[in-house]
């Protein structure tokens, strides 16, 4: 095949420059990767966040029945300590473009978008493109859920483009998220005749942070598989605002409990609800879907390990594998580096990209051909 660089380029471009953060609008940019799907049946699955904003997730399918999905994400995170535009798409000379979302994950998606477009026609190959995989993967339940073309489809495997270094990644974790509120009564500090929402919430603190200590100290707790082998238990404290000589009428503790698929998370959950009761507060208990996870010696897992000539392994973090397994086996695999991604001066080397082509093209010709 021709050198995919240039398309690559170009279609990245477009994407890096089109903002999609969160908490906006995705469908500027859902029309642009529509755009560069001729040829392909388009199913749009257009919905509302919880904020009331319109978003679309995206299927797209060329060829018979079967075959591969390869998925990405449109969404990115919010801009957070960036200096320059991070909508430039700035190329400099060592062939590294550099904006918002370049690594995680623009790039993979302009990468597969290439791939499937540069199969034969008769390759069957079909593309999940989801919204809010950086926040509640609303975008990939809502295609497991709701697509016809799917369904219709049944595609045989799914390739989850997250940035691996091309290193097929076998399972993850997903998370449970927490969220318990504690209330006081504001008032000028000084005064004496306030209360202070930290001081009801902290007996419950305790708690959780014993739950974090014994996260990282027993060996039963943990999946020797991962690296860390310890489930992450962060903590997030918000006053919303509240001033230093205010006491605080509002405190807000959010959780975030990652576990792998080795892993009973339910004498935790019961233990932070307990906790949360015996302090008085009210708890909210989101969760993500269960843990993908596929054997070292599944097929999907020896077919990604023979063309990328890489050991399968696991990954920390979550991606929308977690929603589309019930579709159908998952694999995360694409290019990029993690470490790149979420942070100031996000970029990504197009070489990388254009590597990553062939590589889910013989991907989608080996399903087909089996």
């Amino acid at each position: 095949m021709p050198d995919p660089t240039r398309r690559i380029t170009e279609l990245l471009s477009d994407l890096v420059a089109t903002d999609s953060r969160s908490f906006v609008s995705n469908l500027p940019i859902a029309e642009r990767v529509e755009q560069a799907l001729p040829g392909f049946t388009v199913e749009r699955l257009d919905y509302q966040d919880a904020e009331g904003v319109a978003k679309r997730s995206l299927v797209a399918h060329r060829g018979g029945l079967g075959g591969i999905a390869l998925s990405a994400h449109m969404d990115t995170v919010p801009d957070t300590g960036w200096q320059e535009n991070p909508f430039s798409a700035r190329i400099d000379a060592d062939g590294v473009l550099h904006g918002l979302g370049a690594t995680d994950l623009k790039g993979a998606l302009a990468t597969i978008i290439v791939a499937a477009t540069e199969l034969p026609e008769t390759i069957p190959v079909s593309l999940l493109i989801s919204a809010d995989e950086e926040t509640t993967k609303e975008g990939a339940r809502v295609i497991a859920a709701r697509s016809a073309l799917v369904r219709e489809v049944g595609p045989a495997a799914i390739v989850v483009a997250e940035p691996t270094r091309l290193i097929p990644v076998r399972g993850h974790r997903s998370h449970i998220e927490f969220t318990s509120v504690a209330t006081g009564q504001a008032a000028h500090s000084s005064t004496g005749r306030g209360r202070n929402a930290n001081w009801e919430m902290l007996p419950f603190l305790v708690q959780m942070h014993e739950i974090f200590l014994r996260l990282r100290r027993d060996p039963s707790l943990q999946d020797a598989a991962y690296d860390p082998p310890f489930s992450d238990f962060n903590l997030i404290l918000d006053n919303h605002g509240t001033a230093i000589n205010v006491t605080v009428p509002k405190a807000t503790a959010r959780i975030k409990y990652r576990y792998s698929a080795g892993i009973d998370p339910e004498p935790i959950v019961a233990e932070v609800r307990e906790a949360a009761a015996r302090a008085g507060l009210g708890l909210t208990i989101v969760r993500e879907g269960d843990p993908p996870e596929l054997a070292p010696d599944h097929p999907l897992i020896r077919l990604a390990t023979e063309i990328t000539g890489e050991t399968p392994t696991t990954a920390p973090y979550g991606t929308d594998a977690s929603e589309l397994q019930g579709v159908a086996p998952c694999v995360v695999l694409g290019p990029g580096d993690i470490a790149a991604a979420h942070r100031p001066g996000e970029s990504i080397r197009l070489a990388d990209l254009a590597a990553a082509v062939p590589v889910f093209m013989r991907l989608a010709e080996r399903l087909a051909a089996n």
